[in-house]
């Protein structure tokens, strides 16, 4: 071997071992940029692009989990605490499918869900030259967030009129990279199966984000085109034996956000203000929920969903926070951008061009702290007939303005999402709509004061609970005919409506508009700016030898089914039936450990030796959930529900030792299905191979 070629191989080893680079079995790669070197080199496997495109074609997005289409007839395969929202808007005080369950015997009996989009990822392609070159030299940051933020709008709109596809442009790296996603969409979805909310959580809020676990976390939909089941894209084969104790599994869904490339400056904001303020924030959240609840099983069952979210994102946000304040992942985060910087500032030509990024990631940092009382006090949240109004008087005002011009979710390419959650016919039930508004306008009227204006068009002189009783007692926002008439009715409408939470937000929307257009130009144009540096830094130094932060965007996970060193012992790749029985009888048959009926009644029929769930060393996170897992061969082996606790801390650094992904095993859907649900029928259409 010659010495230059020594020096090549030695180089390329540096740059992999570099802090930019990926270590073992790590990673949420993009399918533009698959780990086929290191799948090579540490699994022997390299996946063909027919395989990659088969992966990605049956890989679904369902509102913020993800899913899989497992047969030709357009069945989804997902997480039932996923499917929970659908089901609890299918439900009633007399039909309650979050608890008991559900089972379509025909497909005549499956339940079409209000407001459910399922997405496909159909085609990619990369825009990052043409939103860059939008952007010239003379541009202070807001300058060019507008300018990006308008070819971006141009992009999206040029494409869903030439190809009728939902298109989104989305960042990557932080702005290092832009891509332009095609999604095929399906908005006539219908729930087919969901097990008894006993099984699908079993060991409730005790055993979530734990292992070892014993869970039936899925549920089946089915997308329809025309009054007839799709015709899948792709599907995925189950493959009831499922995977094996050192089986390579992959894993295609959609992460919601990591922070893993975060600057120290951005780091350090989560850490002092943005947990402490979210932790304070959950907490009167679960307090009211739970005051609500205790009125009734009724408004318990109204609110049951957002307990759930509310408690797993308590706990999510606790592991994570618990990892920024590990004196050794901060000592990490410190080091690889010492390394980062270091790099930069070595090469003269690299220092003049991205040198200033950290600067600036610091100064958008500093600016969101100024209103940051503002930013998370004016709002609605994410519930709510309020939050409705104003989305309404929003999208008619936007919308009368140029494409370029208008808020994110109101462009042309974006309307028609908008219009379907608009438009959503899911029930609403007006005690709880009147007291999460009272709430929230104690909340704002506590953190913002009395002399705010979005305090004090709210409140207009009256207490919370008085005008939250006004508001909603004289609106008619809960039938969704009216609020298409007042979008359809365009401006004229919106001006001349009397109705109370219209009127509300007619006088709201001026204020949110200058908030939004001050956070553009002041936070996320200047985080854009360095984000766009510090990617093309990081190609420049790293080469493309690392992954993007998760975006929500489709993503190709890999590892081992693999158990781990936990309390001073292992646990064991995979859990049984056996165990679940074992854990139910060890509690007592109590609440959140004693299993529904059915799985009391029929445990002779079932094989209590095979697997239930099971552990790899994938790297997930939020978002993630619902997500398929496969085998080499590309045959469904799992489903993704859960990640251990040790896993938390993955929002910010991968440890293959004890990081874990949890799924539910094909042998356990397949068993389940047949002998406890008589929905065998089910497990044969699940089974069909491609020809």
């Amino acid at each position: 071997m010659t010495r230059a070629r020594l020096l090549l191989m030695l180089s390329a080893i540096l740059v992999l071992m570099a802090a930019g680079a990926p270590r073992a079995d790590e990673g949420m790669w993009t399918f533009d940029n698959p780990p086929t070197s290191q799948l090579a080199a540490r699994h022997d496997f390299t996946p063909t692009q027919e395989w990659l495109d088969h992966l990605r074609l049956s890989a679904v997005k369902l509102g913020g989990g993800s899913g899989s289409f497992v047969s030709p007839d357009g069945l989804i395969l997902t997480n039932a605490h996923v499917a929970r929202g659908q089901q609890q808007k299918l439900s009633s005080a007399d039909a309650d499918y979050v608890r008991d369950g559900f089972v379509a015997k025909t497909r005549a009996d499956e339940l079409p869900c209000p407001d459910l989009e399922i997405a496909v990822l159909d085609s990619y392609e990369d825009v990052t030259a043409r939103v860059l070159g939008a952007i010239t030299a003379d541009l202070d940051e807001a300058r060019a967030q507008e300018a990006r933020s308008a070819v971006i709008a141009a992009i999206e709109k040029e494409s869903h009129d030439a190809t009728g596809l939902r298109s989104d442009v989305v960042t990557l790296y932080h702005g290092g990279e832009y891509w332009l996603y095609r999604y095929r969409t399906w908005t006539d979805v219908r729930l087919v199966f969901a097990p008894e909310s006993a099984m699908a959580y079993f060991g409730g809020d005790d055993d979530n984000f734990t292992y070892p676990r014993h869970d039936l976390d899925m549920a089946l939909f089915r997308a329809y085109e025309d009054g007839k089941p799709a015709k899948s894209p792709a599907w995925l084969t189950l493959d009831p034996a499922g995977g094996r104790d050192g089986d390579l599994v992959f894993v295609a869904g959609h992460p919601g956000s990591t922070d893993r490339l975060f600057t120290m400056a951005e780091l350090a904001a989560l850490r002092d203000e943005g947990y402490p303020r979210r932790s304070e924030y959950l907490k009167d959240a679960l307090a009211g929920l739970q005051e609500y609840a205790a009125r009734g099983p009724e408004q318990a069952r109204q609110v049951g969903g957002m307990l759930m979210g509310l408690n797993n994102g308590r706990k999510a946000g606790e592991g994570e926070y618990k990892g920024l304040l590990d004196p050794a992942v901060w000592a990490k985060k410190q080091q690889d951008e010492d390394d980062f910087r270091a790099r930069v500032a070595a090469d003269a030509a690299l220092q003049v061009r991205y040198g200033r990024a950290w600067g600036l990631a610091e100064e958008a940092e500093a600016a969101a702290a100024a209103r940051r009382a503002e930013t998370e006090g004016r709002t609605f949240g994410r519930f709510g007939l309020a939050g409705t109004a104003l989305s309404l008087v929003q999208t008619v005002e936007e919308t009368q303005k140029p494409d370029s011009e208008r808020m994110d979710g109101c462009h042309d390419a974006q309307l028609r999402r908008r219009m379907f959650r608009l438009y959503s016919p899911a029930p609403v039930y007006p005690e709880l709509e009147e007291f999460l508004l009272a709430r929230t306008l104690q909340r704002a009227l506590d953190h913002l004061g009395p002399d705010d204006a979005f305090v004090q068009l709210c409140l207009a002189g009256g207490t919370p609970e008085a005008r939250a009783h006004e508001l909603i007692a004289g609106t008619k926002l809960a039938d969704p005919a009216a609020r298409r008439a007042l979008v359809e009715g365009g401006p004229e409408a919106v001006a001349a409506s009397t109705d109370p939470l219209v009127v509300l937000a007619r006088g709201l929307a001026p204020i949110m508009r200058e908030q939004h257009d001050w956070e553009e130009a002041n936070v996320k144009g200047v985080k854009a700016a360095a984000g766009e540096m510090l990617g093309a830094a990081r190609f420049a130094v790293y080469g493309k030898t690392t992954y993007p932060d998760a975006t929500g965007t489709l993503r190709l996970s890999y590892g081992l089914v693999e158990g781990y060193p936990m309390n001073g012992t292992r646990a064991p790749a995979m859990t049984t039936f056996y165990g679940l029985y074992d854990r139910a009888y060890g509690f007592g048959l109590q609440d959140p450990f004693l299993p529904p009926s059915r799985w009391m009644e029929r445990k002779d029929a079932l094989d209590l030796a095979q697997p239930l769930d099971f552990v790899s060393t994938c790297d997930i996170i939020g978002g993630n959930s619902g997500s398929p897992v496969v085998d080499r061969k590309g045959r469904l082996v799992g489903l993704v529900f859960d990640g251990n606790i040790e896993s938390l801390v993955g929002r910010f650094v991968y440890d293959e030792a004890s990081n874990r992904c949890v799924a539910v095993h094909a042998a356990a859907i397949a068993q389940a299905l047949d002998k406890l649900y008589d929905a065998g029928y089910l497990v044969q259409e699940m089974s069909r191979t491609r020809r």
